[in-house]
């Protein structure tokens, strides 16, 4: 599961849990509805994703990431798509997930990385 951080319109956080893909090369989340979040990102498309990695016991600190980025939002009907291909990871690789009769297109948010930091590998030193 990823937390997706966005700015409220008074200045303070919004945290929520998504499931998170990519759709090609392009890491994306599928959004069913036009919530807080979206418009959130539509106002001011900076964003954190923070990830957790499995505890390790007697481990102090685990690794994990954070990703900051540039996010856009996109209606789209292909999320049912991706959201059943995000479903074999996050649910069980066997489950189904069948498009809700009379369903409306939904939200496809795009993220584009512009720092990666966290503990781990992948992390980026801090800009001056």
């Amino acid at each position: 599961m990823v937390h997706l951080s966005t700015i409220n319109a008074d200045g303070s956080p919004q945290v929520t849990v998504i499931w998170m893909g990519f759709d090609g090369d392009d890491l994306v989340s599928t959004h069913m509805r036009d919530n807080i979040k979206l418009r959130n990102i539509r106002r001011d498309p900076r964003v954190a994703l923070s990830f957790d990695v499995p505890r390790e016991p007697g481990v102090w600190i685990n690794p994990y990431a954070v990703i900051y980025a540039r996010a856009a939002v996109e209606p789209s009907p292909r999320i049912w798509g991706l959201m059943a291909r995000h479903a074999k990871v996050y649910v069980s690789p066997d489950v189904e997930l069948a498009v809700p009769e009379g369903s409306e297109p939904g939200f496809i948010v795009r993220y584009s990385i512009t720092r990666i930091g966290g503990i781990g590998p992948w992390a980026t030193s801090p800009s001056p």
